[in-house]
């Protein structure tokens, strides 16, 4: 009994091991490019060009065709240089949409995981907050999406884009009180858009 005892605890340790390490793999890349940041200036000037001449280009943003293959493996090559790199992930999440699947042909990674690493990296960008948001949000996940933007406004909370965003998905939601206290603050911060104004004034729940 004490045999099998331990065989079992080592099972149960095992399993615990694996359940432990990252779903989405490891960020560093010992021996490989990068991984570099991509709201770095000396990084953005000195190592992003690299990457970007030979797998991000313009055919590849726009998911026009591969630099060097498929196109998820060039954004897959990029987003492991640059894991928080804006344009790729927008790029990655339109790609799973048009070809249907989670996880783009010639991808290593799910979109879900390309945005848990870029989380990782750089927890304090907001910016991949909010790209992942609007992914979320075209998935019709709007719950997980409006999750996303709290965590960008906890970060820039005067960033009147984010507060404008958040607002119009607080519309949405037909949480109108809440829609009204973005939109404000969006407003006081210079955000030029009417629109979360014009849909607050159609659901007579603005007050100037």
């Amino acid at each position: 009994m004490k045999v099998i005892s331990g065989i079992a605890a080592l099972i149960i340790l095992a399993a615990s091991n694996l359940h432990a390490a990252p779903h989405c793999g490891e960020v560093d890349r010992p021996g490989g490019y990068g991984p570099y940041d991509y709201t770095n200036p000396d990084d953005k000037a000195t190592k992003l060009p690299v990457v970007e001449a030979h797998h991000f280009g313009p055919d590849v943003e726009k998911l026009i065709r591969g630099s060097t293959g498929l196109l998820g493996a060039d954004l897959n090559y990029t987003l492991m240089a640059f894991p928080n790199h804006h344009r790729a992930l927008t790029a990655m999440g339109k790609l799973s949409i048009k070809e249907k699947i989670p996880k783009p042909r010639g991808a290593r990674y799910s979109v879900d995981c390309y945005f848990d690493r870029a989380i990782r990296f750089r927890p304090r960008d907001s910016a991949v907050r909010v790209i992942y948001s609007n992914h979320l949000l075209k998935m019709g996940k709007s719950n997980e999406a409006l999750e996303q933007l709290k965590e960008a406004i906890n970060l820039q909370p005067e960033n009147p884009a984010i507060n404008y965003n958040l607002g119009l998905l607080y519309i949405q939601k037909k949480d109108y009180e809440q829609a009204r206290t973005y939109a404000k603050k969006a407003y006081e911060l210079g955000f030029p858009l009417p629109g979360l104004k014009n849909k607050l004034v159609e659901a007579g729940k603005w007050d100037d």
